[in-house]
């Protein structure tokens, strides 16, 4: 098979990483992709977000199988003008993708689908929401309605910082993002990601992670796309993540074909669990990034079966096989990640690093530049490893991050704490 990835950052490194192992992928392109997916696959300039330019590359290249990384191109449609081309692809339509680029699109299916979730209201205008946030008290959340890159939401615990987030989104911090702004419930309990295949009929769970969202040391400073993660989720127990399945995801699923709009891809679903009860925080149609990268190195060589299955309507027939191990991945990211950071250092030491099916530094935002790895993003660097248990796969990380030469670079010393 001749196949396509759409993604420059850690998590379309990852997948390149877990789909190269397995013997049906014959030539593996990556488009743009970055300096370590250089190292395994071709990469390719081109415009993911333009449906038009993906299917001619894909034509030119004779590309029998495309994968979807990130969320921006399927909002645009890319999924969907590669189906009308007859290009198969993995990854939901641009009206099953509302379930992530719309805050109050998934708010009405879980209205509809009685999937548990937060008590909500939504608006277009600040001047009202801040009256509701009053009314409310806090905490309180406070969420882009659009895509924001992970970073649309304001978990306020007074209403300052409330009332002050209602003016930024609504005064274009977040672009068009936050054009329209969703005010919820603040949810007690431990945050965990579920990850369910889907083939427009069939769903098959393929994994749980947590991710650590907050930028320092005990969950502290503001929200980032994740500075690190791990795999199994202990909070989503057997017993909860089948109450998840049947309450959330299943429904979800249901209504969206009802709709016409069935859902083919990954569904991503952030739960918020308390006394044995999960809730839907929030859904996204792809990859969670940073927990892609312990999936991939828990899953291997069968992620390319697994993907190619859903997105053929074949899931009914398909099983994952999961190894009893546990998977850590520690974010390195330049220093002022998430606000405003130097691009262009200098990162040394990668090549005296392992790199195995237990261990591998996946690569989320560098460059080549005169055969220098130069960072070329916020978050920059993934060190990903895998043990028998979280605390060897924790300590094999931590090993390796210690072995990378980049001064201007950070990174969470306590990744894992919650489960250890």
């Amino acid at each position: 098979m001749n196949i396509l990835i759409l993604g420059s950052g850690g998590r379309e490194h990852s997948l390149a990483w877990a789909v190269m192992q397995n013997p049906k992928c014959d030539r593996l392109i990556v488009a743009p992709g970055n300096a370590g997916i250089a190292q395994i696959a071709e990469c390719a300039a081109l415009d993911v977000e333009n449906g038009g330019a993906v299917v001619s590359f894909a034509e030119e290249n004779a590309i029998d199988f495309v994968i979807v990384g990130p969320e921006a191109p399927l909002a645009a449609g890319v999924a969907d003008r590669l189906r009308e081309a007859g290009v198969l692809v993995f990854g939901p339509s641009a009206d099953a993708a509302q379930l992530e680029a719309s805050k109050s699109f998934t708010k009405e299916i879980c209205d509809a689908s009685n999937a548990p979730t937060a008590a909500y209201a939504r608006f277009t205008e600040a001047e009202p929401a801040k009256s509701y946030v009053c009314e409310q008290g806090t905490p309180i959340v406070v969420k882009a309605d659009g895509l924001a890159a992970g970073k649309g939401v304001i978990v306020a615990m007074d209403e300052q910082t409330a009332l002050e987030g209602i003016d930024d989104m609504f005064g274009g911090a977040f672009g068009g993002a936050g054009a329209e702004v969703v005010i919820e419930e603040f949810m007690e309990g431990e945050e965990a990601s579920l990850f369910v295949l889907c083939d427009g009929e069939d769903i098959l769970s393929i994994g749980t992670a947590q991710d650590h969202k907050r930028v320092g040391e005990g969950d502290t400073g503001p929200n980032t796309g994740g500075m690190g993660a791990y795999s199994p989720a202990p909070v989503l127990s057997a017993e909860i993540e089948a109450r998840a399945m049947e309450e959330i995801v299943r429904p979800t699923m249901a209504e969206m074909k009802r709709r016409g709009m069935p859902f083919q891809g990954i569904l991503y679903a952030g739960l918020m669990i308390k006394d044995g009860q999960p809730r839907l925080v929030e859904y996204n149609v792809r990859f969670g990034d940073p927990e892609c990268q312990v999936l991939m190195m828990r899953l291997g060589a069968q992620v390319l079966d697994l993907l190619h299955a859903a997105a053929e309507g074949r899931l009914s027939e398909t099983q994952v096989n999961w190894a009893d191990d546990h998977a850590m991945t520690v974010v390195m990211a330049a220093q002022g990640y998430p606000g405003s950071y130097v691009k262009g250092s200098a990162i040394k030491g990668l090549d005296a690093l392992p790199e195995d099916s237990s261990n591998m530094i996946f690569h989320a935002g560098t460059k080549a530049v005169d055969g220098q790895v130069q960072a070329a993003g916020g978050r920059v660097l993934n060190v990903t490893s895998r043990g028998n248990t979280l605390q060897e796969a924790r300590d094999r990380a931590y090993a390796m991050v210690e072995g990378v030469d980049w001064p201007e670079g950070f990174y969470r010393r306590d990744i894992g704490w919650r489960a250890l």
